[in-house]
């Protein structure tokens, strides 16, 4: 796994404290990555809804709580196609704006196109199963949403209870043929990271009986410990940890990650730990020496 990056993801909701561009300006490094996602944007938004949001990109209206600007409309369409190549490649888009609180018709908590939805409609489309985990620590509600009556999406949230957006309960599990493809594990507030990993360890027990075919992860590092919005307690080896067993769980299985929330100057090194974990839970397991073995 490695990063997928774009500079111009530094040129939307600049000025902003809270999901502003000072999130990932430690990324600058990373050679751009250009893929223009517009074209998978319907796969779960309107036609209708992707105009308004291009129409109030242009006009610099005030949507989900984000001062928007033309660039916007470019890094979201930008975040949609790192995203799509992520779940391709197995990479990790490292993304502005985010997108797990976007629903099918309404943009929400900073996001404006639901980026891990889109890529996991594609792949549904060309006949894969998908688990997403969204380890973000505010509920993926409108990832949550955009799959609730599916069947072929097994969506699991681990978060903090009783914060934005007030959803993602545990008797939250789906309706229809989606009955029992959605898991929420809501923490309350200062937990840490065995609390965090337990729900780790149930979310690949859920997603082993699921037999995906591929893995996506809404990587969120909101409920890491220096945090400004959230009251989590994660340590930056939680992430690792985290990454580690989700690959050594599913070695054979492609694993992809998008960038969610956040809110410290602390991404870089959580997102390198991360990518760490998976990669290290993707190497074979050494083999040992049986001295019963009888050589020739």
């Amino acid at each position: 796994m490695k990063i997928l990056f774009n500079k111009k993801f530094l040129e939307h909701n600049v000025e902003s404290e809270v999901e502003g561009a000072y999130r990932i300006n430690k990324f600058t490094d990373i050679a751009d990555t250009s893929v223009d996602g517009e074209k998978w944007i319907t796969l779960v938004h309107s036609e209708d809804y992707k105009n308004y949001i291009e129409e109030a990109c242009h006009n610099n209206d005030v949507v989900a709580e984000v001062q928007l600007t033309p660039e916007s409309y470019e890094a979201a369409c930008l975040s949609v196609g790192l995203t799509v190549q992520a779940s391709e490649t197995g990479e990790f888009a490292v993304v502005r704006p985010p997108g797990h609180h976007a629903r099918r018709e309404k943009p929400a908590g900073f996001c404006l196109f639901n980026n891990i939805a889109i890529a996991t409609q594609k792949l549904v489309n060309e006949g894969k199963k998908v688990f997403i985990l969204d380890i973000d620590g505010h509920h993926g509600d409108g990832t949550q949403d955009i799959f609730y009556d599916k069947e072929r999406v097994l969506f699991c949230s681990i978060h903090q209870e009783y914060a934005y957006p007030f959803t993602g309960s545990a008797i939250e599990t789906g309706v229809n043929k989606g009955v029992g493809f959605t898991f929420n594990f809501p923490l309350i507030s200062g937990r840490g990271d065995k609390e965090f990993l337990d729900r780790v360890d149930k979310c690949i027990n859920l997603a082993c009986k699921f037999e995906p075919d591929v893995i996506g992860v809404s990587v969120g590092f909101d409920g890491y410990e220096k945090d400004k919005i959230l009251q989590l307690n994660y340590s930056q080896h939680a992430y690792y940890e985290c990454a580690y067993r989700l690959k050594k769980s599913f070695r054979k299985k492609p694993v992809f990650a998008v960038l969610e929330g956040g809110y410290h100057s602390d991404i870089r090194q959580l997102a390198d730990t991360f990518i760490e974990g998976i990669n290290n839970g993707g190497k074979p397991p050494k083999v040992k020496y049986n001295e019963d073995m009888a050589l020739g």
